[in-house]
């Protein structure tokens, strides 16, 4: 494993969910030498730099990763690259597939090239759960994203950059994500919508995505991909344990607020994969994490893919949402708790509706 004391970081997308929780662990709770962030988003980017002003390691410059040329020139002397920036709406990426291919796919390949000629040290992508047997745009771009980074360090040479992925789960809290949308319409007193009472999801923290990816640059050996053990919910479950808990802050009783189906989305599983069977037999299970070592390991040097506290290196089972036995209403509850998930959502306002 690797020291991140006195490290200098990139992060692209430190604007985003996993992005700006990054950028508060690393300055924080890591003794990094410098940070560097990168966003598009000139509005959210001035907050971030107003949030951390008192930190003198902390620099914010604007920047698309689509601009391999600029990424050249904020990435000079960085020794860990974070990638955060996507698109990652399912719906939007349906609707704009050529510009999701700009930025998932033609922005890896710009991060990549660009921290080869910067001469970084590692590179962490941060993928999804629907880049496994992807059904929709933005699943494909995710998984052409991971092959993109296998293949930079199939082809590395000598002491060029380590490239990894890590696949996320659903996480909670996350802008987008289903929590604040079931806090509105209980807000409105219902209906509450889901896709299909069946649907089960993997589900995470942002300080666990986050812990993740950080763990991740610190682990790989080159080539991986990184998927973190995780609790499986029903999303029905989330539906009715938000009800009972939110329910009486809005003067409405439980009871009164029904569970509607509206249909799964275009390109929606009703299961959450994270490994495919293909991978299940070059993959090593780690005590909270899984490895899935690349198909093609390297053209030029042999590499030792020994980790500390390896579980087993005989991974049967695929691992997906379908697979694994769900949190209990209660114990849900408990997670939401535990994790600040229904009092952070609580003064915010967002759309209640959905497709």
């Amino acid at each position: 494993m690797i020291n991140l004391k006195g490290k200098t970081i990139a992060i692209t997308g430190c604007c985003g969910t996993v992005g700006s929780e990054l950028v508060n662990l690393l300055l924080n709770d890591y003794q990094v030498g410098e940070l560097i962030g990168l966003d598009n988003n000139e509005t959210e980017l001035f907050f971030q730099q107003q949030r951390h002003k008192h930190h003198d390691k902390a620099k914010f410059f604007l920047c698309s990763i689509r601009d391999r040329d600029r990424l050249v020139e904020l990435l000079k002397d960085v020794d860990i690259v974070y990638h955060s920036a996507a698109f990652k709406h399912v719906t939007l990426c349906e609707h704009s597939p050529f510009d999701a291919v700009q930025t998932n796919i033609i922005g890896v390949k710009n991060v990549i090239e660009a921290s080869k000629i910067c001469g970084v040290e590692r590179v962490i992508f941060t993928s999804s759960d629907k880049a496994v047997n992807p059904t929709n745009v933005m699943g494909t771009t995710k998984l052409m994203g991971e092959r993109l980074m296998t293949a930079a360090n199939c082809a590395r040479r000598g002491a060029g950059p380590i490239y990894a992925s890590t696949r996320f789960g659903n996480v909670l809290g996350s802008r987008g994500s289903v929590i604040p949308i079931f806090h509105e319409q209980i807000r409105n007193g219902g209906p509450v919508t889901i896709t299909d009472c069946r649907m089960t999801r993997f589900i995470m923290s942002i300080k666990e995505a986050t812990r993740l990816v950080i763990d991740s640059s610190t682990l790989a050996k080159g080539g991986e991909i990184f998927v973190t053990k995780m609790p499986v919910i029903r999303i029905e479950d989330l539906a009715q344990v938000m009800i009972n808990q939110l329910a009486p802050t809005f003067n409405h009783k439980p009871e009164s607020i029904e569970i509607t189906n509206i249909g799964c989305k275009p390109g929606e599983k009703l299961y959450e994969e994270l490994m495919s069977e293909e991978e299940t037999g070059r993959t090593y299970e780690l005590e909270k994490y899984f490895a899935v070592l690349p198909s093609y390991r390297s053209l030029y040097g042999q590499i030792n893919y020994e980790y500390l506290g390896i579980v087993s290196n005989n991974v049967d089972n695929p691992y997906h949402s379908a697979n694994e036995q769900p949190l209990s209403q209660v114990e849900l509850g408990k997670f939401l708790s535990d994790n600040h998930l229904l009092k952070e959502a609580l003064p915010q306002q967002h759309p209640s509706e959905r497709f």
